[in-house]
């Protein structure tokens, strides 16, 4: 045999006999390092920002005494802070999955899931309030002794409510709120004329 090949037979035994097996969870330890990820100051935003504070609004909201008015305006800012609070967990977790990912990150992980089912609940009730009003947005009213149409609220209020919710049949009730709108116009314009 030649000393080249003996040379190279040698270190292969040498390095064979050099190699320790390891398990694939201390190889997968080893390839991903932990990020810094939950000590940021997004991390510590994000433990801080949760949706239980809406608990008290929600119930004012759902109030059924109170006037829908002032109900769908709660609703509407409820709706509006919820939304964008989770937007804000979404937005941060997507730049950074590390926030989700890793080990002691259920603080966030709950804050986000407490949102989640925060806004789901404020829709939920929202969205069914405003198609409560849909459904009669035109009541009857009475003045000097005779039934007028009048307006069930401020119909601007109710238009607001549906553009916010964004709702699949948004135009189908955007179309049955002009409606109502011109049949209360209507009367209106008639009682000026007879006066």
């Amino acid at each position: 045999m030649s000393k080249r090949i003996v040379a190279a037979l040698s270190t292969a035994l040498l390095f064979s006999g050099c190699v320790k097996e390891i398990t694939s969870d201390e190889r997968l330890e080893r390839e991903t390092k932990r990020s810094e990820a939950l000590v940021s100051t997004t991390a510590d935003e994000l433990k801080g920002m949760k949706c239980d504070d809406i608990t008290s609004e929600l119930s004012k909201a759902r109030d059924d005494s109170a006037p829908e008015e002032k109900r769908i305006t709660i609703y509407t800012d409820l709706f509006e802070r919820v939304k964008g609070r989770t937007a804000k967990f979404e937005e941060a977790l997507s730049r950074n999955p590390d926030l989700a990912y890793q080990e002691g990150s259920q603080q966030i992980i709950a804050a986000r899931d407490g949102c989640v089912q925060s806004a789901a609940d404020v829709r939920l009730d929202f969205e069914g309030l405003v198609r409560e009003i849909i459904q009669l947005p035109v009541v009857d009213d009475y003045k000097d002794g005779k039934a007028v149409k009048a307006a069930r609220l401020n119909f601007d209020t109710l238009r607001t409510a549906i553009e916010k919710l964004d709702l699949d049949d948004k135009d189908a009730l955007l179309t049955k709120l002009a409606n109502a709108e011109k049949t209360v116009e209507v009367k209106d314009t008639k009682r000026k004329r007879d006066k």
